[in-house]
């Protein structure tokens, strides 16, 4: 018979490092402060409200898009909010790119001790089978390759810091698929099992790996979906809240699971959806 004792002698050789940082959070100081973020596809929606409550919460937020116009005008506002963010062009599947935006978090900051993969990618609303292999390609390099190898970059850094936090960004797609979007599904479904995946893998290292997973977003990547009126009629019967999401309802758990509120939570895959999936 399994008893808990048992049970007690397993748990740390099974978890040695993922261990609760009680470092004091009192005196006024913000719960994130000192701490450094990495956030992809972060200059509008979803990403760059993540990157502003980070921000807000004390961190150094390193931001990046494809685009050097919207890096600016992104790291301008959050800078004339008086928040500390610095940013660089990255397009995540390109490897140059990477290396640059790593450089970036390095020089300026000197390590790294949360990253959020934002940037994703869904350039075809159609069928699975109907999808050419250019496009699958691009889809699951993008959504799910990309992020564990910008994190394989990034992974010394985080574990000279003694700590750290993951957030893959996957959507409510994972779990309940719409018919429309094809391969994203099942790219976001595979960023669901590489975020257990990876946290079963980081958890000795006391790095912690964790999903959001969104449902309907008001943003500019969801247009296609949001301002489908019978879709979002047929939605209404699941959204209890019956409202569609704001970038900003998905800030707030970030910055909780990046916190040491969270330092025993790894491996969840957590829905921002206004209603529960049945799973």
């Amino acid at each position: 018979m399994f008893r808990f004792g048992t049970l007690k002698t397993l748990l740390p050789q099974a978890f040695p490092l993922l261990v609760r940082n009680t470092s004091s959070e009192t005196n006024g100081r913000p719960k994130l402060a000192n701490k450094v973020a990495v956030v992809t596809g972060s200059t509008s929606g979803i990403g760059f409200a993540i990157s502003r409550r980070l921000a807000q919460d004390g961190a150094h937020v390193v931001i990046s898009s494809r685009k050097q116009q919207n890096v600016d005008r992104a790291v301008a506002t959050l800078r004339g909010e008086g928040l500390s963010v610095t940013g660089t062009v990255c397009h995540v599947g390109k490897a140059e790119d990477r290396d640059r935006l790593v450089a970036k978090a390095l020089k300026h900051c000197g390590g790294v001790d949360f990253l959020v993969c934002t940037a994703g990618v869904n350039p075809l609303v159609g069928s699975t089978l109907g999808t050419s292999e250019q496009i699958w390609d691009k889809i699951m390099d993008i959504n799910v390759k990309s992020p564990a190898l910008l994190l394989s970059q990034l992974l010394p850094h985080m574990e000279k810091r003694g700590q750290g936090s993951v957030i893959m960004v996957s959507s409510v797609a994972a779990y309940l698929p719409i018919a429309k979007l094809g391969v994203y599904n099942v790219s976001k479904t595979a960023l669901v099992a590489l975020t257990k995946t990876l946290a079963i893998e980081l958890a000795p290292k006391n790095i912690r790996v964790n999903g959001l997973l969104p449902g309907l977003i008001e943003t500019e990547f969801s247009k296609v979906l949001s301002e489908d009126r019978d879709f979002v009629g047929h939605l209404n019967k699941f959204y209890k809240m019956q409202r569609l999401g704001q970038p900003e309802d998905c800030a707030g758990l970030v910055s909780f699971l990046c916190s040491s509120d969270a330092s025993y939570i790894t491996g969840e895959n957590i829905v921002v959806a206004g209603f529960s999936p049945q799973i």
